[in-house]
């Protein structure tokens, strides 16, 4: 039961420069955890990640993107290869995390947090593929996710976002 009580701003961390990023940093910002690759057929939803970053982030919101390599080697790159990608196509400039796995025996402790309702305490969110996307309130608590193939401005994440 106790893990249940744990939330979003318990859990620490890595930049894609390697810095700890304590996610308690976001107290009272929506907050969109999107898993991203480099080499997916839903690589340009970088495009419109960004577009919704510009569009609200003074709004109290921010996209955190979590590069990983779990479906099909899509994401090969390393941290510094994976940052200049980003910056080069996309000109991304919402924060981007180290790289990490998503799913299987090596998976990291916020994405067991984020898949698993008896540690989120709503529900059970496997990562189906690249570019899922999961909604954290501004307390720090697991709201919903988006599948893959949904656009960052589906009609779910829009009305989240703009719900006051």
């Amino acid at each position: 039961m106790a893990a249940q009580n744990k939330s979003f701003y318990d859990f620490t961390v890595k930049t894609i420069d390697g810095k700890e990023y304590p996610l308690s940093g976001l107290k009272g910002k929506k907050v969109l955890v999107v898993n991203v690759a480099s080499k997916c057929g839903l690589t340009p939803q970088y495009a419109e990640l960004q577009e919704l970053y510009d569009q609200y982030k003074d709004q109290n919101f921010v996209i955190i993107g979590f590069p990983a390599n779990n479906f099909m080697g899509q994401e090969p790159g390393t941290n510094e290869e994976i940052a200049k990608f980003c910056s080069v196509n996309y000109d991304v400039t919402f924060p981007i995390m180290a790289k990490i796995s998503v799913k299987g025996k090596d998976m990291a402790p916020l994405y067991h947090w984020l898949t698993e309702k008896k540690l989120n305490g709503k529900q059970d969110a496997p990562v189906q593929w690249n570019f899922q996307k999961f909604m954290i309130d501004e307390n720090g608590n697991w709201v919903g996710f988006v599948a893959p193939k949904e656009s960052p401005f589906s009609e779910t994440i829009i009305s989240w976002i703009e719900k006051k």
